[in-house]
């Protein structure tokens, strides 16, 4: 699915969905998805759409075409943690908002990564068009507001191993480890990777 390069100040409505580690959190316009959070409060999600989206955002049910988006992603997720999509990802038009052009391309980078595919932070990089850039792009992941539907659990340290994961979420370090080694679990892959693309 694509993604939109979103403009700030539009309205955006938000949904919290079942999930395993608990409540996910998601936010769309009437374009896409503009947020997936796991492990956040939701006074903190509100807080960071906000700063992003410099709109309020409003609670579900109020703009008919964000809820639409909201019902496939819902879909989707649900899809995926029940198991019935082994041999495919999540999938969902996602609008980038707030976002600085680097970051938009790292993102683009990382959605490109196949399901049950892994890559390091430096091939990563090299993706995005910028050898070199590991630690940019690392930031650039670790700022990525649509987890799962942009898939930065496939992106790895350079020796294979899990690197980090999540950003701002809440939890422990420890439990945003194991999350991202559960999904790459679902996606048959084993760490420490062997196999990186890029």
């Amino acid at each position: 699915m694509p993604a939109h390069e979103g403009r700030s100040g539009s309205s955006v409505t938000f949904r919290l969905v079942d999930g395993p580690w608990g409540p996910i959190h998601l936010a769309a316009s009437e374009v896409g998805l503009v947020a997936l959070e796991l492990l956040a409060t939701t006074e903190a999600f509100v807080a960071r759409l906000e700063r992003r989206m410099r709109a309020r955002p409003m609670a579900d049910g109020v703009d008919r075409q964000a809820g639409r988006v909201l019902d496939h992603a819902e879909s989707e997720i649900v899809a995926f943690f029940e198991g019935s999509r082994p041999h495919g990802g999540i999938d969902v038009p996602v609008e980038l908002v707030g976002l600085a052009d680097w970051d938009r391309r790292v993102l683009a980078a990382v959605r490109s990564i196949p399901y049950g595919a892994v890559t390091s932070y430096g091939r990563l990089a090299r993706m995005a068009g910028s050898p070199g850039a590991a630690r940019a792009t690392g930031g650039a992941v670790g700022r990525n507001p649509i987890g799962l539907f942009i898939p930065c659990h496939r992106v790895l340290a350079g020796d294979g191993s899990l690197g980090g994961y999540g950003g701002e979420w809440g939890g422990s370090r420890e439990l945003r480890l194991e999350i991202k080694r559960s999904l790459l679990q679902r996606e048959g892959v084993s760490i420490p990777a062997r196999d990186l693309i890029g």
